[in-house]
């Protein structure tokens, strides 16, 4: 029922929230880590309100999956557009499964499509569209097992670091990423393969500080504010992957080591707007970078699936604007509706 330029529509959300997630025997304790709370549903339902729209609560891509059988060729008559976080779960493609099933039903969708969920989704598959744009990325190499990590020549040295080559949110990721010899990366490969049922994605570990970048919009795309991410002490990986860890004797020690000035901002604004053009982004999307021991930028990964949570990126950003999250928000989704022809 596609509403006219004026008329308030009503708009679908799709998402996955923290708890309900259907643990498996054998899960990772991080498996769910990528769920939103309803905090993240509630300001979105702010801000589609603050358009003049009415939010619809779909639920996740099961429930969206059972609404489209249920209406077969008539689509989802109830919506006249859908907003999409939901992560799923499993494979490579599961970011892919609500725009998926919106497509087939006729429904635009805010935000990035599915091809682009799944390429930017896979770390090594996304590393080499950025890198044939332009955007520096880190050395790497996927390894399927502790065998071969064991075999495989690496024309780097220690230290490495190891994640899985398809998760977000630094699923996976803890204090024995950073590797210092052979035998320590064989394990923590094969821990990757075990635990997460991927390969992994093995890379040069980049000693400068890390920052996160924030796209949004289209034609062009506008970059907001660079933050900087805080990292641990004395291992060197992002806090935010170690905070859900045990933490040693002391606890993590947090560490900003980087200046952010008005060059390395432009710098790093430029790149990413760059990644975020080649991968195809809609809407809003996020994009890490690290340093070298030079002071050089290196892509890490696009996650056109950003969390839109109050105490996440967004909500900092909000901050420093000095407005509401909600009305930020608004004026992001106000753009993408305009993309769609729907504002």
């Amino acid at each position: 029922m596609l509403c006219d330029a004026m008329a308030s529509l009503a708009i679908g959300l799709v998402y996955d929230l923290l708890g309900r997630y259907p643990r498996r025997a054998g899960d990772p304790e991080d498996v769910d880590v990528e769920y939103e709370p309803e905090a993240t549903v509630r300001v979105l339902e702010g801000a589609l309100r603050g358009l003049g729209h009415r939010p619809m609560r779909i639920g996740n891509p099961h429930e969206l999956l059972a609404r489209v059988g249920r209406c077969g060729s008539r689509g989802l008559p109830e919506i006249d557009a859908a907003l999409n976080i939901a992560e799923g779960y499993g494979g490579r493609n599961r970011e892919a499964w609500a725009p998926v099933l919106l497509e087939m039903a006729g429904v635009p969708t805010l935000g990035s499509d599915a091809l682009t969920l799944s390429v930017t989704l896979d770390k090594a598959w996304a590393c080499k569209i950025a890198a044939a744009a332009g955007v520096p990325v880190p050395a790497q190499v996927v390894l399927a097992s502790g065998d071969e990590a064991e075999k495989t020549d690496l024309p780097w040295t220690f230290p490495l670091f190891v994640k899985p080559r398809w998760e977000g949110t630094a699923k996976g990721i803890g204090p024995g990423s950073r590797v210092e010899d052979r035998a320590a990366l064989a394990r923590e490969v094969e821990r990757i393969v075990r635990d997460y049922a991927q390969p992994a994605l093995v890379e040069a570990f980049l000693e400068g500080p890390e920052y996160t970048v924030t796209v949004v919009g289209n034609d062009p795309p506008r970059v907001l504010p660079v933050l900087q991410r805080a990292l641990e002490a004395t291992t060197g990986i992002g806090l935010h992957a170690l905070e859900r860890h045990r933490a040693p004797v002391g606890g993590w020690r947090h560490a900003l080591p980087g200046r952010l000035d008005a060059d390395l901002e432009s710098e790093l604004a430029g790149l990413a707007r760059l990644a975020y053009e080649a991968l195809e982004c809609r809407d809003f999307a996020r994009a890490d970078f690290r340093l070298d021991g030079e002071g050089r930028p290196h892509f890490l990964e696009m996650n056109p699936l950003p969390t839109f949570a109050p105490d996440g990126s967004f909500g900092i950003l909000a901050e420093l604007e000095g407005v509401p999250l909600e009305d930020l928000l608004t004026r992001i989704l106000a753009d993408a509706l305009r993309r769609l022809g729907l504002s």
